[in-house]
């Protein structure tokens, strides 16, 4: 039987520019759950981060999702909501719950994020808009149904 040809292409996966691949990943690795892609692991015998200075590949475990890092000499971040360097893109997270989103709250700025803003208490669609260390936004918000 022939395969089926798709008439869209399949995202492979977000990317993200910084002035610190490594770090960034790490941040998103910890936030998230996430796992390195073979071979994009940090060193662990104390010599240099080679691949790791260019770009680096997270794979979500539980998902087709890959969230990779490309170095950068310089990424100004963005002057969210307004300003002269608007966001290109930020990325939506959920949780299911108010306390789950308290605990995220908590755990994002443990890993070095900064809060953007505070919807927490919105009645419809709780959410903090956090920002990444390197100042790209990301949102955490509670999802009561599809």
């Amino acid at each position: 039987m022939a395969a089926t040809k798709r008439l869209t292409p399949t995202i492979r996966q977000v990317v993200l520019d910084t002035e610190d691949a490594r770090g960034l990943a790490e941040f998103y690795r910890e936030l998230l759950g996430l796992e390195y892609r073979a071979g994009d692991e940090p060193p662990t015998d104390g010599s240099p981060d080679v691949n790791g200075a260019d770009w680096v590949t997270l794979l979500d475990p539980t998902s087709s999702w890959r969230y990779s890092f490309q170095q950068v000499p310089s990424m100004p971040a963005p002057t969210w909501p307004e300003g002269p360097r608007p966001q290109m893109m930020h990325l939506d997270f959920s949780v299911d719950t108010a306390d789950e989103l308290a605990e995220q709250h908590e755990r994002a700025l443990g890993l070095g994020a900064r809060v953007l803003d505070d919807l927490s208490t919105d009645a419809e669609e709780p959410l903090y808009v956090f920002a990444d260390p390197a100042g790209h936004p990301f949102c955490i918000f509670v999802v009561t149904s599809p």
